[in-house]
């Protein structure tokens, strides 16, 4: 309101009237005065009081406060108040009254408020000119004008303030309203929300129902799957019990009807021995051829000895029983015993008749005279022979090696064919026991012989060790079980032929389609040969079979041979009446001889023993100049001739020197346009290739090491 901005004017203008500017003593009382004699005065109105009451009606206040705003006193320090007491004449009992208004009473806190608010109001009204004081009518003397002023005042504060409580009020009433409204919507929106979410719950539960129904029911199931695949499980342990014994008892059955085989077979053998001891006992009675020196009676006594310790244990074996073991072995003493008491009377007997033949010695002379004589007549017709022999060889080249060279390949033949008729019965074995034995060792023989290559020493070792061991006896471990020859009687012998066999076999493919694989497979092999002599000779038995060039022998065609067998012979590959081509041959032909070559100039490097190479290089020397003195085969003799050199001719010229490349010269100048002449315009593949190493090798004055050949370095890693 503008009253309010003009309440410290109005103090300020009262502070600086004359009334504001009094003192105050405490020496008034002593000194009799009356400080408040001017306010026990009667009051009187002043002739101004007419117009300040009509002034302070509220309507005239209301327009009155609203241009009091725009009007002030320059006066500094002088109020509204004051301008107007200045220009209006005031009576001087008024005027005393009015200065002596701030004494009138003693008021309290609250009225004094009350007094400024009013104050200010009067402030605010406007000055009245001298003309309406002249027209007012005389002052009643009712109250000061002062207190006229204040009173009008008060009214004026108070109807205002009853006017803005009114209206703050209805503003009151409006924001309560409002806000119960509000309140109002808020409620039932809450009252909404609190129903949805209590249907929320609701269905929450309900789902949570469900969710636990269907748990539940997911866990029965579950729990009754479990229960099925229990019971399956048990089913299937009682199954397999069942198959156990069922097992069980059929390995009883087969223990029991192998122990009765095996009883049978021992009472058969028993019965053999007891056949085979009164043959031979039979022996020991004399004979008409005997001489008559000889005295038969101790040996025909200790034989009825053996007959009738024999007789003793056969009845043994009754129907429902058999011999024992222990009734074998002494049934097998018996016949050794009689065996050696044959020999020794046989012994006896060749004695005496060498006696006798001692005496038909001066007989026989002249009958020996005889027969040297006819000796020398065929010793005659055999010289001639040869020299007719020899000047063919001056003629031309032989078709097919010598006597010796045959000879010591049949002997090889032979002795294949004796170790392989050795171990006929675990061959052709039948029991399952022994077929197993013979596939454990047929893989303990042929496994570490496929694991040869040429990557490092350390395994290289490894698997000569496996194949010493089982050639010595010792128990090896091959595909996790444990495999020893002792197994079986004729073990060393199929474990030796089965050996042989997959060395040359790796040669034949192996080393054919891979020329680097000869070294480490020679490498092994040759420390085989070594240390177990019979070995190579297998293994050169079953080379010479499949590459007989490698002997070197040309088989002639024999009458009554088929042409499939004659090829079969000469080392092609027949198969239902198809023969193989000649590139497959030749390449299979070449691996065999590669390793032939790395077999003779290799040595293993792990071997205690100092003594010279099994098979060296004087065989690879006789196996060239056998090569040399026959005439060549188209294709083969250039093929086998060329790989021979290329892996053992660094060897065979340190070895030889001289001697070497004369061998070569004569290759190049007297054999080389043989080979020419009995080849092909389709086969000088493998010619070409030998005339190109002939003709390096002459011009450089050096045949260069194999790139594969393994050296010190590799059996260290």
């Amino acid at each position: 309101m503008p009253s309010e901005n003009l309440r410290w004017e109005t103090l300020e203008a009262l502070k600086n009237s004359p009334k504001g500017k009094l003192k105050y003593s405490p020496d008034w009382v002593e000194k009799g005065e009356d400080v408040l004699a001017g306010c026990v005065e009667v009051p009187s109105l002043s002739p101004l009081s007419g117009q300040i009451l009509k002034r302070m009606s509220p309507r005239m206040l209301l327009k009155n406060c609203s241009r009091s705003s725009s009007v002030r006193d320059t006066s500094p320090g002088l109020s509204e108040e004051a301008a107007v007491c200045r220009s209006a004449p005031i009576s001087p009992r008024l005027k005393r009254s009015s200065c002596s208004l701030p004494a009138v009473s003693i008021q309290t806190e609250e009225e004094e408020e009350k007094e400024k608010e009013k104050a200010e109001v009067v402030a605010e009204a406007p000055a009245v000119s001298p003309e309406a004081s002249v027209s007012t009518p005389p002052a009643v003397s009712v109250l000061s004008p002062r207190a006229t002023q204040i009173s009008g005042c008060i009214r004026m504060c108070e109807q205002k303030h009853k006017a803005k409580a009114k209206m703050e009020l209805s503003l009151r009433q409006e924001q309560q309203e409002r806000l119960v409204a509000t309140v109002a919507n808020h409620e039932s929106e809450q009252l909404k929300r609190f129903e949805e979410f209590m249907e929320l719950k609701q269905r929450q539960e309900h789902q949570s129902i469900r969710d636990t129904n269907e748990k539940e029911a997911q866990e029965s199931l579950g729990r009754q799957e479990k229960l099925r695949e229990e019971h399956r499980h048990r089913m299937k342990i009682l199954n397999l019990r069942l198959r156990e014994m069922e097992q069980q008892r059929l390995r009883e059955v087969e223990l029991e009807r192998q122990r009765q085989v095996e009883g049978r077979e021992r009472h058969r053998a028993i019965n053999a021995i007891q056949e085979e001891v009164l043959q031979l006992n039979r022996l020991l009675q004399p004979q008409q051829s005997t001489h008559a020196e000889v005295e038969h009676a101790p040996y025909i006594t200790r034989g009825n000895q053996l007959c009738s310790q024999l007789s003793e244990v056969v009845p043994a074996a009754a129907d429902d029983q058999f011999p024992s073991v222990e009734d074998l072995s002494v049934a097998e003493r018996a016949l050794q015993e009689m065996r050696s008491l044959v020999r020794s009377l046989q012994e006896a007997v060749s004695q005496a008749a060498e006696r006798k033949k001692k005496k038909e010695q001066e007989e026989e002379e002249e009958k020996r005279r005889q027969e040297q004589l006819k000796a020398q007549q065929e010793e005659q017709k055999k010289s001639a022979a040869l020299s007719a022999k020899e000047k063919a060889k001056k003629e031309g080249l032989q078709t097919g090696a010598d006597d010796s060279t045959l000879k010591w390949y049949n002997s090889l033949q032979d002795l294949a064919n004796q170790c392989a008729q050795a171990f006929d019965d675990l061959n052709k074995a039948k029991d399952t026991q022994t077929k197993k034995i013979k596939m454990e060792l047929q893989k303990a023989a042929t496994t570490p012989v496929s694991q040869i290559a040429n990557s490092s020493g350390a395994p290289l070792k490894e698997a000569f060790e496996k194949i010493d061991k089982l050639l010595s006896g010792r128990p090896v471990t091959s595909a996790g079980k444990t495999v020893s020859t002792s197994q079986h009687p004729q073990g060393l012998e199929f474990a030796s032929y089965r050996l042989a066999e997959k060395f040359v076999k790796q040669g034949e493919e192996e080393v054919a389609s891979n020329h680097s694989a000869a070294f480490p497979i020679g490498a092994v092999a040759s420390g085989i040969w070594e240390l177990h002599p019979k070995i190579g000779d297998l293994i050169l038995a079953h080379l010479h079979k499949k590459c007989p060039y490698a002997v070197p022998h040309y088989p002639p065609m024999e009458s009554g041979t088929s042409v499939e067998d004659y090829q079969k012979i000469l080392g092609y590959r027949v198969d239902e009446g198809k023969v193989e081509g000649q590139d497959s041959f030749l390449k299979r032909m070449s691996g065999m001889i590669r390793l032939y070559a790395a077999i003779i100039q290799m040595r293993w490097p792990y071997s205690s023993k100092q003594g010279p190479h099994p098979h060296g290089l004087n065989h690879g020397w006789r196996w060239m100049a056998q090569i040399l003195n026959m005439e060549p085969l188209a294709d083969i003799t250039a093929t086998i001739l060329f790989d021979f050199l290329e892996v053992c001719g660094n060897a065979l010229m340190k070895q030889y020197r001289v001697q070497f490349w004369k061998l070569i010269l004569i290759i190049n100048e007297e054999y080389f346009p043989r080979i020419e002449a009995v080849t092909s315009a389709g086969q000088m593949g493998s010619v070409t290739r030998l005339k190109q190493f002939l003709e390096t090798s002459l011009r450089t004055k050096q045949i260069p090491a194999p790139k594969s050949e393994l050296g010190s370095a590799f059996f260290r890693s």
